[in-house]
């Protein structure tokens, strides 16, 4: 059917997989440049359906409480304190469930097109507790306390959607479980956005005046969005969202994405232009929103949050955090239009004070100046295309071994293989190389390959590090940690590599104000194998497909 046949790439997908690297990475590079991911139109229209279905749960939830309303009224309550504290609980309960972030094929998931659940409910799934020797919360796979904590977290955010109103007894356990479930197992607390969500919560559990802190908290979200952007690596996300924008579909558009296409794929100055107007849109809207009291100048920092937004969501990015972006624009109106005399750090209580200017603060600040530290999500380093990966290389049929860990979702192709031919799903799976190689720090793969391999690149199978996160942990968005030397470790643990079955290259982020990126090498049965720094400066001159 036309509406799930993915755009072919102007090339064999068979033909190429068997051309060394260079030459690989070079045409995937230039199809990626017209063409983007390829992504069928059904899957555009699904997020399409899921969207609505995400706003069109809430109303049912705000249902439940008589001082709102349902959909008929819906202009009466929508900005009500408790529409937006619903929104904030329905949120994090859709995002815990897989249904958010990481759904569905833009994050490499096809079938089934969920993990989230589906692994967080299994005992036996793999996990990478806070600390791995931690008694009853540690180890790397999931025991029935783990299932049970998640459990009953599903079931205090369903109890607390449903109550006519919302106290202390609804949120409080809330607050208090999802710390408890970050030491369990971190990529939980990740997927339950919780430096957005809960946090958030935490400000509505401790003071009955909340509007100030959830301000701060929304406010902390632009902020440090906009200050990982002041580097060189935004300008490539540009180019990569436009690229692959579902409305954007204009060669000549695309083309000017870049210097010289073909033959040049770093930005344009277009792309340049666009990536600094965005910086200081994104920096602007926290500046024009933190001291406004005045419904005009209100107006003016709502309307550059939207142009925002609208940018990021009509491009429909890579991981589809589509319903979050929905999230922020709505708190925009629920906050700073309905509450504009509310300052946003007049926070109450000294001790709430106290973990937002850890949460919003102290946390993004080390994870922008040390970012092997922290997550870039906990960082709020959002869009900026300065993320930390990995690269796993499977050498022959070796990836099988990854049957025995316990997973709700095949290998990517066995997934792939429900719908389409082999040369589809290679052509479909190689985009993900191009997205990788045309961020800024993906070039450093060409560097880095040949130090990870023994013999041609077609002998292993090469997948990133998310599609790999997602099959053995249930979810991934972005964060580079998730697939590092922990999971190496766990996965090691279960499936047994040989010596030379498995290399994984990680790459971590370049810190603010710095000019490294560190690497690992890393072989799964034998260790550490090589570890260094690039230079991004020196990167910045090269094609995403050149060597040294």
């Amino acid at each position: 059917m036309p509406l799930l046949r993915p755009l072919a790439p102007p090339y064999d997908p068979l033909d190429w997989a068997k051309r060394p690297f260079p030459e690989r990475a070079r045409m995937v590079c230039e199809a990626w440049a017209l063409q983007g991911s390829g992504a069928p139109l059904a899957v555009y229209v699904l997020h399409a359906v899921k969207l609505a279905l995400y706003a069109g749960a809430w109303v049912l939830f705000c249902s439940t409480s008589p001082s709102l309303g349902g959909l008929s009224t819906i202009g009466d309550w929508w900005l009500r304190p408790l529409a937006f504290q619903k929104a904030i609980l329905w949120s994090m309960l859709f995002e815990g469930l897989g249904l958010g972030c990481g759904f569905g094929p833009l994050s490499g998931r096809y079938a089934p097109p969920v993990g989230g659940a589906l692994y967080f409910l299994r005992p036996g799934t793999t996990k990478l507790a806070l600390f791995a020797r931690a008694p009853l919360l540690g180890g790397t796979r999931r025991t029935p306390l783990d299932v049970a904590l998640y459990l009953a977290l599903l079931a205090l955010l369903v109890r607390a959607l449903l109550a006519p109103a919302l106290g202390a007894s609804h949120l409080v356990p809330i607050a208090a479980l999802v710390p408890v479930l970050a030491v369990a197992d971190r990529t939980i607390f990740l997927a339950l956005r919780a430096e957005h969500y809960w946090t958030t919560v935490v400000v509505f559990a401790a003071t009955a005046d909340w509007i100030g802190g959830a301000k701060a908290v929304q406010l902390a979200l632009w902020l440090w969005a906009g200050v990982s952007k002041l580097n060189h690596h935004f300008p490539t996300v540009v180019c990569v969202m436009t690229s692959n924008s579902p409305l954007a579909r204009f060669a000549w558009l695309r083309r000017r994405m870049y210097v010289r296409y073909p033959d040049d794929l770093r930005p344009s100055r277009l792309a340049i232009a666009m990536s600094h107007a965005g910086t200081a849109l994104e920096l602007g809207v926290p500046i024009v929103l933190a001291r406004s009291t005045g419904q005009t100048t209100i107006a003016v920092g709502i309307a550059m949050a939207l142009a925002l937004h609208a940018f990021i969501t009509s491009n429909v990015p890579m991981g589809a955090p589509i319903e979050w972006n929905l999230m922020v624009v709505y708190g925009v109106f629920a906050l700073f239009w309905a509450h504009p005399g509310a300052y946003p750090f007049d926070v109450g209580p000294p001790l709430l004070g106290a973990l937002l200017a850890i949460m919003l603060v102290a946390v993004p600040l080390l994870g922008n100046i040390a970012p092997g530290r922290i997550s870039f999500l906990l960082a709020m380093r959002y869009y900026a295309g300065n993320w930390p990966y990995s690269v796993w290389l499977f050498r022959g049929d070796s990836y099988r071994k990854l049957d025995r860990l316990v997973k709700a979702a095949p290998w990517i192709y066995d997934q792939l293989g429900r719908f389409y031919d082999r040369a589809t799903s290679v052509g479909l799976v190689g985009k993900v190389l191009a997205f990788r190689l045309m961020h800024l720090q993906g070039r450093a793969l060409p560097v880095l390959l040949p130090k990870a391999i023994e013999g041609p690149l077609h002998e292993y199978e090469y997948l990133d590090g998310e599609l790999v996160g997602g099959l053995a942990l249930g979810w991934n968005f972005g964060d580079g940690h998730l697939h590092r030397d922990g999971l190496l470790r766990a996965i090691q643990d279960q499936c047994g590599f040989a010596p030379g079955e498995l290399r994984c290259i990680f790459v971590e982020s370049q810190p603010l104000g710095g000019a490294k990126m560190a690497y690992q090498i890393h072989d799964a049965a034998s260790g550490l194998l090589d570890a260094g720094e690039l230079d991004a400066r020196e990167l910045r001159g090269r094609q995403p497909w050149a060597g040294p």
